[in-house]
């Protein structure tokens, strides 16, 4: 193993499905899982499947429990990975990265990442940098000709080229859009064109402006309020300056300012208090000056009250017609003018969008020829790489082609691409579909994986069930196979093959038991002898005899010496 390796350590797993508690530590190199059929190997797969954000049922929760729990610890975390924890609003542990989530009978689900809170989604997004799971299912991908370009992208460093492409392509879209509805129907054009007039006259003859509905609700507060707003000024003057049998306020701190400055007379230390009683009564007297100034301009004015009413109703009636606030209204007007104004000059905007539609649609082309000129080139050497590792994996007759053909621009270029494959000599490659069995459909996915994990950003790769259809010297090639991508990558296995099995790095033993009545899986790490009598249990069933005990003793002195 060359250099440090982000890998999953430690996978803890709670109440899914027959598993009630279970902590499975992973090392570098090649981790293989055994265990007879319906032990439990597949919920290992669901459990890191939950942890990826990947849609999980609840019926995973283990019998009589009302949640599970999944947590998965990395170790060694490269910088993009810390730059995408950064990007999602989270920080690494050193170099550490924890990922849990909670699966409730309820359908929801919580998530954390290093102990923060988190969505699904960011789990998903995150964990697609972290781990790679190639299942049976997923051999199936090579039956749909769209999925194989993706491999040629891949492996030849497209994305930068495809992104580019993709900019064009969506360009064109939008302008093409644009230009297909000024095509539209003559009368639908005239339609719009007098619906929008109505509209733009109706907005600009009303002038509704910014804050003009707020001021015009405090000024129907205050013509509404006439008669309080008098009786309080009123009240307040009168406080201030008093009446025929009260003096007021005012001839109270003129005394009491009079009466200071007399005491002053006698003693200094009174004058500030006099002197502040005195500005004191000013001030009061400037204010009672300007209350007699508000009551003599205060008036009742129905009509005005009556004018900001009908002005209120018709700036409440069009905000509700247009579903936007008022400040917006003027908004509104302008943006409906624009596109009055470009109906009206239909020929004039229909010619200058037709051209900006063309010169998009040749930009377009040609990013897609740049992209197509990649991929050709890309496709021979990888279609070269490919059959080189079907060959080692038992198709040493293997043809293997790239057929390109033009189709209409589309998210991924104007290129289809399919790989045809031919298994046998002087047969016609045909459609993958149409010729391979299952075991040559897993074959060439691992071999297809093979090519592109030296491309591959993600270091932990997980198998399962790559096995389905081989035996004998080719169950041994893949294994071998698996143990060279493990060199690079942490590569985590479920197999019921003895020849992968005994390739393995670390091996872990998947057993069920029942106990008092209830069923328990539960995952070991096997030593040497635990190995041998797994192996042999795999090659021979039940009943483990010498011989096959021998077997498997010869098989791990072979492969691990």
């Amino acid at each position: 193993m060359t250099g440090l390796i982000e890998m999953l350590r430690t996978l803890y797993i709670e109440n899914i499905a027959v598993i009630e508690k279970t902590s499975i530590d992973f090392e570098n190199g090649l981790n293989v899982l055994t265990g007879e059929t319906g032990a439990g190997k597949s919920i290992i797969i669901d459990a890191i499947n939950a942890i990826m954000g990947q849609r999980t049922s609840k019926e995973i929760i283990r019998t009589e429990a009302d949640s599970a729990f999944v947590s998965a610890q990395f170790d060694d975390i490269n910088q993009s990975i810390v730059e995408k924890l950064d990007e999602l609003g989270f920080s690494d542990d050193e170099g550490t990265l924890i990922l849990q989530r909670t699966l409730s009978r309820n359908g929801k689900s919580s998530c954390k990442i290093n102990g923060k809170p988190a969505t699904v989604s960011m789990l998903k997004e995150l964990s697609k940098h972290l781990i790679n799971i190639h299942g049976q299912h997923e051999s199936y991908e090579l039956f749909s000709p769209e999925t194989h370009i993706d491999y040629i992208d891949r492996f030849g460093g497209c994305e930068k080229l495809l992104t580019d492409y993709k900019k064009c392509y969506d360009e064109y879209k939008i302008l093409k859009k644009k230009l297909n509805s000024a095509d539209s129907d003559e009368s639908e054009r005239l339609k719009e064109i007098d619906l929008l007039s109505y509209q733009v006259n109706e907005l600009t003859e009303s002038d509704v402006k910014q804050g003009e509905e707020q001021e015009l609700e405090s000024e129907r507060t205050a013509l509404m309020s006439f008669e309080k707003i008098f009786s309080l000024l009123n009240d307040a003057k009168m406080s201030l300056d008093g009446d025929e049998n009260y003096g007021g306020g005012l001839e109270s701190v003129d005394s009491a300012s009079t009466a200071l400055q007399k005491a002053s007379s006698y003693n200094a230390e009174y004058e500030e208090i006099a002197n502040t009683l005195t500005d004191a009564y000013y001030n009061l007297k400037d204010c009672c000056d300007s209350i007699s100034d508000a009551i003599d301009s205060l008036e009742s004015d129905p009509q005005r009250l009556e004018e900001v009413e009908e002005r209120l109703d018709l700036i409440n009636r069009l905000t509700r017609k247009y579903n936007c606030p008022s400040d917006e209204l003027s908004d509104l007007a302008e943006k409906y003018q624009a596109r009055l104004d470009e109906l009206m000059n239909y020929d004039r905007n229909r010619d200058e969008l037709a051209e900006k539609c063309r010169e998009s649609e040749e930009k377009m082309l040609a990013a897609a020829e740049k992209l197509g000129t990649l991929r050709r080139k890309t496709a021979k050497t990888f279609a070269t790489k490919v059959k080189s590792e079907m060959a080692f994996l038992n198709m040493p007759n293997v043809e293997l082609v790239p057929y390109f053909e033009k189709c209409e621009p589309n998210s991924k270029g104007t290129d289809k691409m399919e790989l045809l494959i031919s298994a046998n000599p002087g047969e016609t490659p045909r459609p993958v579909a149409k010729i391979a069995s299952g075991g040559e459909l897993s074959r060439m996915m691992l071999a297809i994986k093979t090519v592109l994990a030296s491309t591959d950003t993600v270091d932990t790769l997980i198998f399962d069930e790559v096995d389905t259809g081989i035996s004998g010297s080719a169950a041994e090639k893949v294994g071998l196979k698996l143990r060279e991508v493990s060199k690079n990558s942490q590569v985590l296995c479920v197999t019921h093959q003895a020849q992968i099995a005994a390739l393995a790095d670390y091996h872990y033993l998947i057993r069920k038991q029942v106990e008092k009545g209830r069923t328990f899986t539960n995952v070991t790490l096997l030593d040497h002898n635990g190995r041998a009598g797994e192996l042999a249990r795999i090659i021979g069933g039940v009943d483990i005899t010498d011989a096959a005990l021998k077997h498997a003793e010869s098989m791990l002195e072979k492969y691990n010496n």
